[in-house]
């Protein structure tokens, strides 16, 4: 079912460039508290690299982080290539034309999502061996990562969030190509994007600094987040960030 999500993007040419992932959830966050989201109100990040942006998310908005684990099924002898996700809950989102690149290789996308189901469970046992996944039956969820590049791994999200009893999905990530960003838009209730490029090879291009993001970093920081009060209407102080004045105009 389409959406008329509504899409934020900074205004001007093909520029960007983000400090590093706690600027660019900073910055995300000042466009999320300005459109007064519904509460109560969950976080989720998508691993790796989204966590670290989605901590700095939920404890602007003083709400509750968690994870969502998200799998990208990539091309046969091409891993940088992705051609769809899964996601919790038996969620398989393809790429457009998928099944006919795989034909030359004999395997079709079914099999290659059936591979991945094991790492996903596995993932989902190590980010909550310490407590159960958050109930997301009628709240709003953010779903944040680090950059869109193909948009798959967000939209398989977001059909996740749905079926788990999301009541608005809220779709966010500092930059994203203009493809990804134009798939994901209908299907999600608000899309936030700080910049938007032609096209998204690495998205650690965008970045100054970008340093790999660990399964340890990852529980330290849904710990801390635990730790942390919820507070009705995220009243956090926002931190200073050099990033966080370019915040998106309304589309």
């Amino acid at each position: 079912m389409s959406r008329p999500g509504k899409r934020f993007e900074r205004p001007g040419p093909d520029t960007h460039g983000f400090i590093d992932r706690q600027s660019a959830g900073i910055a995300l966050a000042r466009v999320l508290l300005s459109l007064k989201l519904p509460e109560p109100i969950c976080v989720l990040g998508l691993p790796r690299g989204g966590v670290p942006v989605a901590y700095e998310v939920a404890r602007t908005l003083g709400a509750k982080l968690d994870v969502m684990v998200v799998r990208k099924i990539c091309a046969p002898c091409e891993p940088e290539v992705a051609i769809g996700a899964i996601a919790p809950g038996g969620i398989v989102e393809p790429q457009p034309a998928a099944e006919p690149l795989l034909q030359a290789f004999e395997v079709t996308f079914a099999q290659l999502a059936r591979a991945e189901h094991k790492e996903l469970e596995q993932r989902e046992r190590v980010y909550h061996a310490s407590a159960p996944s958050l109930s997301l039956a009628g709240h709003t969820v953010i779903l944040v990562d680090e950059g869109l590049a193909t948009g798959c791994r967000m939209l398989a999200a977001e059909r996740a969030a749905r079926r788990a009893g999301a009541t608005r999905v809220v779709a966010a990530a500092p930059i994203a190509s203009h493809d990804a960003a134009m798939r994901v838009r209908p299907e999600v209730d608000d899309l936030v994007i700080l910049e938007t490029v032609q096209q998204l090879f690495a998205i650690g291009d965008s970045y100054a600094h970008l340093p790999p993001v660990d399964d340890a970093e990852i529980l330290a920081l849904l710990e801390r987040a635990r730790q942390e009060p919820v507070r009705a209407g995220g009243n956090a102080p926002l931190p200073h960030s050099p990033r966080a004045s370019s915040c998106a105009a309304r589309a």
